[in-house]
């Protein structure tokens, strides 16, 4: 199951948070800052504000570390997977602090990785919602359809919303598609192949498109079948057909799973439902940073 949210930030390797930070601000800055002529080096102070309802908060890591290579201190009202914002209300979600021109080279960064990772764990907290209400006890999990370059911060903002991050990348678990089993000729031929290469430490997935493949799949030696692209009828029947004949098979349902569906796809039968819409076209949530004017006082109360 997924990690508890109090423990995700502990799954980053301080080194990575750093080296992001960096790659976002050189290219956000690759020369020159000519508006920072404007603001100079004096301490400022500035509120995070955010405006969308109902949101779960993360990214905070990776938030700080950008401000952090630039010189300047975060101080966080509300922890890393705490439900901010209510409906009618801006919600103070922590004050930044450092010399102004530094402060704004990492707004506009670390607003951008806030956004989107409080993005994806608004909307995984609502899918595993979905879930617990129907009572299903199996794994909603993302895809390996992340953003290029950004995929620690997507894998890790559903880590932060409750679901399963699903594989990290190629290397980790086998996941033989049908392009994969095309190429070697047979599902048999490619799990063998596959099996030879990556002994017993990773897991085989084959994503088959017949209750038939994944029979095949299963006596080739398999440990998960995707049944890709069924309608809920459909799989409902073949999941339980194989996992009659296979009991300890893992079958995964992927392929048009949506938020509108989702609840559809929930069977006894079926241990993961992965859905591509947890990283594409997933709503970001509304992030600003203000910077307060001199003599101004910040309120660290929950709410403004």
């Amino acid at each position: 199951m997924s990690a508890p949210k109090h423990t995700a930030t502990h799954s980053i390797p301080p080194h990575a948070l750093a080296q992001l930070a960096r790659q976002w601000l050189s290219e956000d800055t690759p020369n020159f800052d000519p508006a920072g002529v404007c603001v100079g080096s004096k301490e400022v102070e500035a509120r995070l504000l955010c405006k969308t309802p109902h949101s779960i908060l993360a990214g905070s890591p990776f938030f700080t570390a950008v401000f952090t290579e630039v010189g300047c201190t975060v101080n966080w009202i509300h922890q890393e997977g705490a439900e901010i914002a209510g409906p009618d209300a801006v919600t103070l979600t922590a004050v930044v602090r450092g010399p102004a021109r530094c402060l704004l080279l990492g707004e506009r960064p670390a607003l951008n990785c806030l956004a989107r990772a409080s993005g994806i764990a608004t909307r995984c907290s609502e899918l595993q919602a979905m879930a617990t209400a129907g009572g299903w006890h199996g794994e909603v999990a993302g895809t390996r359809k992340t953003t290029p370059g950004f995929r620690l911060v997507e894998k890790y903002a559903m880590l932060v919303g409750g679901v399963s991050m699903h594989r990290q990348d190629l290397s980790g678990m086998v996941m033989l598609k049908d392009n994969h089993v095309w190429a070697s000729g047979s599902i048999t031929e490619a799990v063998k192949a596959a099996r030879s290469v990556c002994g017993f430490s990773s897991k085989i997935e084959v994503e088959c498109r017949s209750a038939e493949e994944g029979r095949d799949a299963a006596g080739a030696g398999a440990d998960i079948v995707m049944l890709d692209n069924f309608q809920p009828e459909e799989l409902h029947v073949a999941a339980r057909e194989l996992k009659a004949e296979f009991p300890a098979l893992l079958i995964e349902a992927s392929g048009g799973v949506t938020p509108e569906n989702l609840a559809m796809y929930f069977s006894p039968h079926v241990d993961i439902i992965s859905l591509g819409c947890i990283t594409q076209g997933c709503p970001v949530v509304d992030f600003s940073l203000k910077v307060q004017k001199p003599g101004s006082h910040s309120s660290l109360n929950a709410t403004m």
